[in-house]
């Protein structure tokens, strides 16, 4: 895929930061010294962890190098480094693993989340929150256009597939993560997020969702990708009594602290 774009994302930053917030505020640590921030960002949810744990070495760490640049302008006083959570090995064993909205990109959670958990210091915590929103229609419309239009061969069907089937339901993560843990916290939350039309649910899922349906098309088919989406998008939510539209958005968090 082409690199993320910091300034489209932000776009809805209060949004967004919101779920980063309340996975926080559930982490059962008062002091940790090591922190990694992993899928940082531009630096929205490092901001919340550094706030937080003020003594603490926090290190954001993030694929991208326009989201890494846009974090250490808005951060210069924190270390943040490029690599993929899927590979990445701390030279030092982290007191928190927090994962704000990554891991979903990644498969094998089978593996992904008891490896990453196994790297945590004594104590240590992993904390994760990642998008459930596959079957709802901003996820599932694009999937079933891209399937179905002119541009269905450029896309291809991995990309159609996008994370159907990567993700475990709540209680698979808790079954994965309780032998290995001390203790584990897992719950599902719906937030509605209130839209002003529907060119805003377009600009919100452009920077996420959307870019590996719109990376491989010329420009030509990805304007007409766009047209079918947003008239599709439109339809699926309708306005509300204050003409406003809602976006549901589904998230799943966890939250598994190592024995000491």
């Amino acid at each position: 895929m082409t690199d993320w774009n910091p300034a489209l994302y932000v776009r809805f930053e209060d949004e967004r930061t919101r779920p980063a917030a309340e996975l926080l505020a559930r982490i059962p640590l008062d002091a940790p010294r090591l922190v990694y921030d992993l899928g940082c960002g531009p630096g929205n949810s490092t901001a919340l962890i550094a706030a937080r744990y003020s003594d603490a070495e926090v290190i954001g760490l993030d694929t991208s190098p326009a989201m890494l640049e846009s974090a250490r302008t808005r951060l210069p006083g924190l270390a943040f480094a490029q690599g993929d959570a899927a590979t990445w090995r701390p030279e030092r064993a982290p007191d928190l693993i927090y994962a704000n909205a990554v891991l979903q990109w990644l498969p094998d959670h089978r593996v992904l989340l008891p490896r990453l958990f196994g790297l945590l210091a004594p104590g240590g915590v992993l904390a994760v929150q990642m998008p459930d929103n596959l079957a709802e229609p901003s996820h599932r419309l694009m999937r079933e256009i891209a399937a179905a239009g002119a541009w269905a061969e450029a896309i291809g069907d991995p990309v159609v597939a996008g994370r159907v089937g990567r993700m475990l339901e709540p209680a698979g993560y808790y079954d994965l993560l309780a032998p290995l843990a001390a203790d584990v916290d897992v719950w599902r939350t719906a937030y509605y997020h209130r839209m002003a039309d529907a060119g805003a649910i377009l600009a919100w899922v452009s920077a996420t969702g959307l870019r590996p349906f719109l990376d491989p098309l010329a420009p030509d088919a990805a304007a007409g990708f766009l047209e079918a989406y947003a008239a599709a998008i439109d339809e699926a939510y309708p306005p509300r009594s204050d003409g406003r539209r809602l976006l549901a958005f589904p998230r799943v968090f966890i939250v598994a602290r190592r024995a000491p």
